[in-house]
């Protein structure tokens, strides 16, 4: 498929194949969403409400979480078996709130079948720097979600015990720019260290290469556990991403490109539930096996980029793993 195709596809996708109506009964299941309260992964929570689990929403606020579930309550008056939700707290940019997340998740659950990394920033303002320093979109987007994974993995492995082969899975974000955006290779590990936002765009677009590469990594570590991972572009949707681009431009943007939020929770859904996805797997919008098509970036890997970050995220969370 040539560099065209792929972004018209991505940017343009035809319509989904699995929705609400390929989703059974997730009775007995525990799903986690990070970024819950607003965005995909509260459209994510709206649309598993149905199915009878345990949905933990985690995210900064829990006032609005707790508006959140309240809407998405309201949204299935007559539902048969609703799912319980929770509120976690968590904030991605703080390694010691990430830390007391899984902490506290542990102390409630025994397991856990599903994690959608979801949360995340972008575009964020120059010199942008999380709690310790990292620059704002790879601390936020790629440090915090690994190292939340990792405290979670006890209760992922207790999962899959018992599960079918291939249901429990890590779910991470990428983005088309990862192809559109992205330094040559991916990602320029100078710029990495810079510990401040330097370039919003490609900044951005380095942590989601950085999700690419966790993704690979976690494939390959975690498959002996019977724990996949997963990796999405949920498509350009109409979310508070873009909360920091220019009003006018937004406007520009959700005319000619951006589509409805819902439609990046069928990716996300895809990603998480479909039996036909398969451990390693690059989901594409709205829930479609995909690839990553820039040739220079799927060589970065296959020369130990990926695992060379992993590495860089480990050390940078090492502190907080007790």
């Amino acid at each position: 498929m040539s560099t065209f195709q792929s972004y018209w596809t991505q940017y343009f996708p035809p319509p989904p194949t699995f929705t609400e109506k390929n989703i059974s009964s997730q009775t007995n299941k525990v799903f986690l969403i990070t970024g819950a309260n607003q965005g995909i992964g509260y459209e994510l929570a709206k649309l598993l409400y149905p199915t009878g689990a345990t949905i933990y929403l985690a995210s900064r606020s829990e006032e609005r979480t707790q508006q959140a579930i309240h809407r998405i309550q309201e949204a299935h008056p007559n539902a048969t078996t609703p799912s319980t939700l929770k509120f976690l707290l968590v904030d991605m940019a703080d390694l010691p709130s990430v830390q007391r997340a899984a902490s506290s998740f542990a102390t409630q659950e025994q397991k856990l079948d599903i994690l959608w990394n979801n949360a995340g920033i972008g575009g964020a303002p120059l010199g942008t720097t999380t709690a310790q320093g990292l620059e704002g979109h790879i601390g936020t987007n790629c440090v915090g979600p690994l190292l939340f994974t990792r405290l979670l993995l006890p209760l992922l492995r207790n999962a899959a015990k018992s599960a079918g082969k291939g249901s429990v899975r890590v779910v991470w974000t990428a983005s088309l720019m990862v192809e559109s955006h992205s330094p040559p290779g991916g990602m320029n590990f100078s710029a990495i260290e810079s510990g401040k936002t330097m370039d919003s765009s490609v900044d951005y677009a380095a942590s989601k290469v950085g999700n690419l590469f966790l993704c690979h990594e976690a494939a390959r570590a975690w498959s002996p556990d019977g724990i996949n991972s997963v990796v999405t572009n949920p498509g350009n949707l109409d979310t508070e991403a873009y909360r920091y681009v220019p009003g006018f431009l937004r406007a520009m943007l959700r005319f000619l490109v951006l589509h409805e939020t819902r439609y990046g929770a069928y990716t996300m859904a895809y990603a998480g539930l479909s039996g036909e996805v398969e451990n390693g797997e690059y989901v594409w919008p709205w829930g479609r096996k995909g690839r990553v098509t820039r040739k220079d970036v799927r060589e970065a890997i296959e020369k130990g980029a990926a695992e060379r970050f992993w590495k860089w995220c480990e050390e940078a969370g090492r502190p907080f793993v007790s």
